[in-house]
């Protein structure tokens, strides 16, 4: 059967969870699966509120991908006050248990959408792409950001990743490497040395 384009249901949304992590390079984090699932559902979570556009890939009635990206001027696509405590919970949490470790990861960030904002000015941000890691190589990030560019044509978004994901991805697919930056997350009983990228594409 041929994968299509739908949107998400709720109802899949632990299917999803289930490798989500692996897109957003949770294992950086972690290596715990408690904390890896905790992780992994903050961030689904964090990049649902921030959507406007959330595009779901799905063969029969599986889920075998998602991309998400928040598009200026457009209403969010998800509301939930249950969601919004949950965030709010997870943050003190992690606050404990990262010990700000993690807080150099948005501050590099930062720094490279300062500098990228400098000569351009974005319409939005892709937040969340990820296909089901058994469907690699089969074309679905690909599909997605392609219905992603026939909703936003010409539009100029950009993305955060790291060389803890499939970043490669990213240069096969026309997007421009921005910048980058070299980290180490200092977490408790390790460090982890990462490289950070800021990509652009006009769709």
């Amino acid at each position: 059967m041929a994968v299509e384009i739908r949107q998400v249901r709720k109802k899949d949304f632990n299917k999803i969870l289930q490798y989500a992590g692996l897109g957003m390079g949770v294992k950086n984090y972690s290596n715990k699966p408690g904390e890896i699932k905790l992780i992994s559902k903050y961030f689904w979570y964090m990049e649902l509120s921030r959507a406007t556009q959330i595009i779901g890939a799905y063969d029969g009635d599986e889920p075998v991908g998602v991309l998400m990206a928040d598009m200026n001027g457009e209403e969010k696509a998800y509301k939930s006050f249950r969601a919004k405590i949950f965030l709010k919970l997870c943050e003190l949490l992690m606050a404990v248990m990262f010990k700000g470790g993690a807080s150099t990861y948005g501050e590099a960030n930062e720094e490279m959408y300062l500098k990228f904002r400098q000569e351009y000015i974005p319409d939005g941000e892709i937040g969340f792409l990820a296909a089901e890691p058994s469907r690699n190589g089969q074309g679905i990030g690909t599909l997605l950001l392609n219905e992603l560019a026939k909703r936003e044509k010409g539009k100029l978004v950009y993305l955060y990743t790291d060389s803890g994901c499939t970043y490669q991805f990213y240069d096969k697919r026309g997007f421009t490497r921005e910048s980058e930056k070299d980290i180490i997350l200092n977490l408790p009983n390790r460090k982890v040395p990462l490289r950070c990228f800021l990509y652009r594409k006009r769709l």
